[in-house]
């Protein structure tokens, strides 16, 4: 008897998701998917710390839990983040669990994920990713930056390894792998930016990264420090979450740029982080590490223009005239500031739909949509 290919249109899907990481980006991104798509999801997770302990343990903790859902209710697939250590998984579920598809989303790779020093760098957990997407049915990326920089880190390893070569794996990598953008829900910044008053001078720069080291902070408050000595005009607000332990420069620049700053911190209101992005006219970014650039988009959706490094991420999400060369930060900024009539503050924001959920939505519905009925 031949299989039967059923849309998930036509049948009612459910499927088990497991998040070990459910903090942040990984929960906006699961919460506004179920909110967006027609699927009956069972969220299993663990709260958002200790990531390295998560994806060693992640598998062998799931496991019973899947065991006694599956005993209630039939899944049709199961949905991992690249927490989960898939290959591990799969050999320990029962035989009826472990053969349903497996969905994988890799928000980063292991391979990229910035450490301070190179050969800090554990080879074990981009191994994991590996045998990860080698054991799941089919992966998505958060962005082609993302996959290219995880099959980059693949090649390199295998590269090193002394007698054991693993033919055509990047082939297989590549024909199970899509990119897929997480979207991202922006009505609360629509909202924002409609009804939030500008003034048109002195022009309000917007940072709203994590306040770590490998978004190059030291270089944006340099670069700052630089154009206030020249007296140039401008303003601040300094977004973004911080952590107990952060970068000296955020408290050298709160001293020496207190009087250019509107706001300094993180905000808990999603409502009132809009309404900041709102007054602002330029979002800079100067990172060292980026997978995607959610702030980034969420600062131009409100009405920031993007001034970005072309690297990374942000080649694949906004053109030419919105990135910057290594070193032309302080010339680019200087130019804006000399003449604000030059910021064109909605150039940028319709090149943002595409990464809404409306705009998405039927491209994950569709690589969600392959489940077989019955042989």
């Amino acid at each position: 008897m031949s299989c039967i290919i059923l849309s998930f249109k036509e049948i009612i899907v459910k499927i088990l998701v497991l998040e070990p990481y459910y903090g942040g980006s990984h929960k906006n991104f699961l919460d506004a998917l179920q909110e967006s798509l027609p699927i009956d999801f069972v969220l299993l997770s663990l709260p958002a710390r200790k990531w390295k302990w998560r994806m060693r343990l992640a598998a062998p903790y799931f496991v019973d839990k899947i065991v006694a859902l599956s005993r209630e209710a039939e899944f049709d697939a199961v949905f991992c983040s690249s927490f989960v250590d898939v290959a591990a998984l799969r050999s320990l579920l029962p035989p009826a669990v472990g053969r349903l598809p497996f969905y994988t989303y890799f928000h980063e790779n292991q391979f990229a994920y910035p450490v301070r020093q190179e050969d800090e760098r554990d080879f074990h957990f981009g191994l994991t990713n590996l045998t990860t997407v080698l054991a799941s049915d089919k992966v998505a990326f958060s962005t082609g930056y993302n996959m290219q920089t995880f099959i980059r880190g693949v090649e390199q390893i295998l590269r090193i390894c002394p007698d054991m070569k693993l033919e055509g794996v990047v082939e297989r990598i590549a024909a199970r792998s899509s990119v897929l953008y997480p979207g991202i829900d922006f009505s609360q910044i629509d909202c924002a930016a409609r009804t939030q008053g500008r003034s048109s001078t002195p022009p309000v720069i917007v940072w709203n990264h994590r306040w770590e080291h490998d978004k190059n902070p030291e270089f944006f408050f340099s670069t700052l420090f630089e154009l206030d000595a020249q007296g140039l005009d401008f303003r601040l607000i300094i977004l973004g979450q911080s952590f107990r332990r952060k970068p000296e420069i955020f408290s050298v620049a709160h001293d020496k740029l207190r009087h250019k700053m509107l706001h300094y911190g993180f905000v808990e209101s999603r409502d009132e982080y809009a309404r900041l992005l709102a007054t602002g006219d330029l979002v800079v970014s100067t990172a060292e590490h980026e997978f995607y650039g959610i702030s980034v988009i969420e600062a131009v959706r409100a009405g920031c223009m993007p001034l970005l490094p072309r690297r990374l991420s942000y080649p694949e999400l906004f053109p030419a005239q919105f990135l910057y060369e290594s070193g032309d930060l302080s010339n680019r900024l200087k130019s804006f500031l000399d003449d604000p009539g030059k910021i064109d503050k909605s150039a940028a924001i319709p090149l943002t739909e595409r990464f809404s959920w409306s705009a998405l939505k039927e491209k994950y519905s569709a690589w969600f949509s392959d489940f077989r009925g019955d042989c």
